[in-house]
């Protein structure tokens, strides 16, 4: 889905379901305590879905390691700022106000990557700036869990089913792997199957690494979604102010 299967983003995960999610994530930045709070760079922005509408208060600049993905975003967000980069490691030698990073903070499978992460973050936050980390899943609340969905446009059409199930317990992945049913414009249909190895952590590897990257007052949020039906657990961090 981030290389040869991108364009059929959109109707995986359609822009306006993200609405509702979006606005949380806004009130929590906006109740950070950053003055002034204009300018958020995003990492791991994917197919833009959450910068569709947090660009209407922030000026977004939007960085992902997919240029198939980026093609995606670029088409949704044309007034956005976008980079090519892996989070691990970009560099833009500037400052905002505020770093968010959604579930792509997923595909950090070890300690040593996350942190690298949030090291990236707190590199573009100003002083007194904050960054807010989503994750998928922490290990205390962790459930295997099915979904499916999709959605029609342009002709063409995709179902999905999503399972997410953890093969090795002792470790700090789990599995999601997903199936897709895609239609084209002329009706025929093929099968993909796509998988995704990501990051399970206990919330304490999430707080103690916000600190050991170099944040402060770090505080974790409980997620508030009238659909979300697990107990999702956000990371806030602030850069020091001096």
């Amino acid at each position: 889905m981030y290389g040869p299967l991108a364009s059929w983003w959109p109707l995986l995960s359609a822009p306006e379901d993200y609405a509702e999610e979006a606005d949380f994530y806004r009130r929590v930045l906006e109740g950070a305590g950053v003055d002034p709070l204009a300018t958020v760079l995003e990492l791991g922005s994917g197919g833009g879905n959450n910068a569709s509408h947090l660009k209407r208060r922030f000026r977004m600049t939007l960085v992902d390691a997919s240029p198939e993905m980026q093609a995606v975003s670029r088409a949704l967000n044309p007034e956005c700022e976008h980079v090519l980069g892996d989070m691990r490691s970009v560099r833009l030698a500037r400052e905002f106000d505020a770093v968010f990073v959604h579930d792509a903070i997923a595909y950090m499978t070890s300690r040593r990557d996350l942190l690298r992460v949030m090291q990236t973050a707190l590199a573009h936050c100003r002083p007194g700036g904050a960054a807010l980390f989503v994750p998928d899943n922490v290990t205390e609340t962790f459930e295997p869990r099915t979904r499916h969905g999709g959605n029609d446009g342009n002709g063409r059409g995709l179902r999905y089913l999503e399972w997410v199930w953890d093969p090795d317990p002792s470790d700090t992945t789990v599995i999601a792997d997903y199936g897709f049913l895609l239609r084209e414009e002329g009706g025929t249909v093929r099968v993909e199957h796509d998988r995704h190895e990501v990051g399970l952590f206990p919330r304490g590897v999430w707080m103690e690494s916000l600190e050991e990257a170099g944040f402060v007052d770090v505080e974790r949020i409980l997620f508030e979604h009238s659909e979300v039906e697990w107990g999702l657990e956000l990371f806030l961090g602030r850069a020091p102010r001096t």
